[in-house]
């Protein structure tokens, strides 16, 4: 049995039925990652001995009965490498970090390893996550799985490649404008990305902080929910996190949606969406209409300015947050170098790639005297604006349905030479984020090229349940098909 095929519950099960050891399960997810990453180049660091002490551990742990609870103990999970992991590199996929190691562990880091996670090893990602294929990363470009000429996305991209090609069970990303929801379309698996301090931030190194938030990647929707109950909480280190009464999202595992009133806003299915997106989209509505769900289009118009105020309010947050990467404290400082302020200029030049440097020169500008009413404050009126769009849509309905991108994956360097059409590649993720919302990508279909096609579903806040519910409901539709399994 090829245990690298397994889900990541159906894997916690055997562990747990004492079919499979969690060491026998690491060896072979190691096993696997030498014998594929090379074609697709999901990881930065594979941590093998750390990961087989770990499953050691573990191991005794359950044997001593100390993880009965745990429906994931001893099943590997990869770490998108913008997570602090205490003691192991974390580079943000970056020059300017390729050397340092944290003395601590995110908060997540800590909730997984307190429900028996083995942690297998550090994702590759868009430097600093800034970008939406995975291309900016300093450690070398990821490829697609399902087509090696083609982007996994971004910048959660070596996350949503690693569960894609069987090289992790799960895995966890970070989604600031749809960077766990569109690698997951791209590689044709499922990923959520929580409503807004629902999953502390603690650990996770900044983009922009009013964005930034962890979330699972998983091949299906219950093992994502799964996952989502485990990272989940309120923790006093993030000041942004919130604290709820009930975290159980397995609970809304349930193949009902029956009455469940679906809105498709109608921007969503305009110019610009791939036709063949846009029929896996309108089929993926048509099966919940059949199961009972009432589903209509509307108009949700403010969402027509969402990548703009997106883009300039993530650059200016990006700017005052990367201001910490000078080359004194700790990471890459320039060798050749003549007083302090010298230090600063090359180590910045010479650590920071050209979408980092973009990003940053965009954030610096649109908060400089003279301009930051005219963009940073207007973009904040904006975000105001989208976020009392969505409160009125769900008034009346219960999730919002459409796609997750507008097209699938498109080719390895297409997406650089062109940084605009690259951002409105975003265009169905961001204002999620910008609302602090919910949202699921989950897979609908595959294109005439052979390429997975996600399909996104957005809640209330915190109403996480809604689309685990409806997702897990499409999901009993069909079959999960990977790029192994599916050739």
């Amino acid at each position: 049995m090829d245990l690298t095929k397994l889900t990541a519950l159906e894997l916690g099960k055997k562990i747990k039925d004492k079919e499979v050891s969690v060491i026998e399960a690491t060896q072979a997810l190691l096993e696997k990652i030498k014998q594929t990453d090379e074609d697709y180049h999901c990881y930065i660091t594979v941590m093998e001995q750390e990961a087989l002490a770990r499953a050691s551990e573990v191991q005794k742990q359950i044997d001593a009965g100390e993880l009965s609870d745990s429906p994931l103990a001893g099943v590997p999970v990869a770490i998108k490498d913008n997570i602090c992991t205490k003691g192991v590199k974390t580079t943000c996929a970056s020059k300017i970090l390729y050397n340092f190691n944290p003395p601590y562990n995110a908060t997540v880091i800590e909730k997984l390893e307190k429900a028996g996670a083995v942690i297998i090893g550090k994702v590759n990602m868009d430097e600093f996550a800034m970008g939406s294929t995975t291309e900016t990363s300093y450690f070398g470009v990821t490829k697609n799985p399902w087509n090696t000429a083609h982007v996994p996305g971004g910048s959660s991209g070596g996350a949503a490649a690693a569960v894609a090609a069987e090289e992790a069970f799960y895995s966890l990303g970070s989604d600031t404008g749809g960077s766990i929801r569109q690698p997951s379309s791209f590689c044709g698996v499922t990923g959520i990305k929580p409503t807004y301090g629902t999953v502390s931030r603690y650990g996770l190194v900044a983009y922009a902080s009013s964005l930034d938030q962890i979330g699972p990647i998983a091949r299906n929707v219950s093992d994502c929910a799964v996952v989502l109950d485990l990272i989940s909480g309120h923790d006093t280190k993030d000041s942004t996190s919130v604290p709820r009464d009930n975290y159980q999202y397995t609970e809304a595992l349930i193949d009902d949606v029956r009455g469940m009133k679906i809105g498709i806003p109608k921007g969503y299915l305009g110019a610009g969406l791939d036709k063949e997106v846009k029929s896996s989209i309108l089929a993926a509505a048509k099966v919940l209409e059949e199961k009972g769900a009432v589903v209509e289009e509307f108009d949700l118009d403010a969402v027509d300015y969402a990548i703009p105020a997106y883009y300039v309010i993530a650059s200016a947050e990006a700017s005052s947050n990367l201001s910490r990467y000078d080359g004194i404290k700790y990471g890459y400082r320039t060798e050749d170098f003549d007083g302090l302020a010298d230090v600063y200029k090359k180590s910045r030049s010479e650590g920071f790639g050209n979408e980092v440097k973009r990003r940053m020169m965009i954030g610096a500008f649109v908060l400089s005297s003279g301009y930051y009413d005219a963009y940073y404050n207007k973009s904040l009126k904006v975000k105001a604006l989208i976020k009392e769009g969505f409160d009125k849509a769900f008034e009346k309905y219960d999730i919002l349905l459409g796609p997750t991108a507008p097209s699938t994956a498109p080719k390895l360097g297409e997406s650089l030479s062109d940084p605009l059409k690259m951002y409105l590649g975003d265009i169905y993720t961001v204002s999620v984020n910008l609302a602090g919302l919910p949202a699921i990508s989950l897979p609908c279909g595959i294109d005439s090229k052979g390429l997975p096609i996600g399909l996104q579903l957005i809640g209330k806040h915190f109403g996480e349940k809604d689309i685990i519910r409806a997702a897990f409901s499409f999901e009993q539709s069909r079959d999960y098909k990977g790029p192994v399994n599916n050739a």
